[in-house]
């Protein structure tokens, strides 16, 4: 369920993403107050939804190291900077390929202070495997249910509002094409984004007992090591499924330096 705060805890709300590993990444974050991850599937309308946050305040590049085309842009809500970076359009976070790891280790290493997840609404089940891999991942989420007049044309129906109170993060019903919840989309960024919104994401538990035992107390190691990072639950599930990236994360200590900012930014 989704937790709505009282605005008077708007000014006491700090930034979470974590600056000097977006730099690295190529995302300068000097001049705006919070940074926004746009992910989604192929074909759901996102750069659709980039362009109608963002207008003509953008610019396009490759990650750092890759061929992947990155899009960056920017745009103001109630006298807020955002900037917000398209990210790869993929199926999941597996890092199987380029487009997935760069896409997974900009959430997980970039901390973005809300990450928007576009789905195609008339295809909402397949969608919900990549929302439910983000949401084991971080909590500042926000769900835009696009292309919602497909969903008319076919008489279908959709209770975003359920939806929202079963996975414990805003949804947002929007045809991107035609500007249409725009407005809702950028307010419920904004409320996430600033506190008035604190979303309890919904986590799926349903591995055998003995692999829920060895993800509990490895997760318990991890916390010993890392308190207050926010995914030691998913960081063990990756460590068990000999997730690289992870590992080495690990072994490098940036796993650390993620905890240590995100530790500040609380305290």
């Amino acid at each position: 369920m989704i937790n709505v705060q009282p605005h008077t805890i708007l000014s006491n709300k700090k930034t979470t993403h974590h600056a000097n590993n977006l730099r690295k990444m190529g995302v300068d974050v000097e001049n705006c107050d919070y940074v926004v991850a746009l992910a989604g599937n192929p074909n759901t309308g996102k750069s659709t939804v980039f362009n109608a946050l963002t207008g003509l305040h953008q610019h396009t590049g490759n990650w750092p190291g890759k061929t992947v085309t990155r899009a960056v842009g920017g745009f103001e809500y109630a006298e807020t900077r955002y900037k917000i970076v398209d990210l790869p359009g993929t199926y999941s976070l597996l890092a199987i390929s380029e487009d997935e790891e760069i896409a997974r280790d900009f959430i997980l290493f970039g901390r973005p202070d809300v990450t928007v997840i576009v789905v195609d609404a008339t295809c909402l089940e397949r969608n919900l495997n990549l929302v439910l891999q983000v949401l084991e991942i971080i909590n500042s989420i926000v769900i835009d249910l696009n292309l919602m007049d497909e969903v008319h044309r076919h008489h279908l129906q959709i209770d975003h509002q359920r939806l929202s109170r079963t996975l414990g993060v805003p949804v947002v019903p929007t045809v991107a094409r035609y500007n249409k919840g725009i407005k809702e989309l950028l307010k419920a960024i904004h409320n996430v984004a600033t506190g008035q919104i604190v979303c309890t994401p919904y986590r799926i538990h349903t591995e055998s007992p003995e692999l829920k035992n060895a993800i509990e107390k490895l997760a318990k190691k991890i916390e010993a090591n890392f308190f207050n990072l926010p995914n030691a639950r998913w960081v063990a599930m990756r460590l068990l499924d000999s997730d690289q990236r992870i590992v080495d994360a690990l072994r490098s200590g940036e796993l650390g330096e993620i905890n240590q900012a995100n530790f500040k930014e609380h305290s």
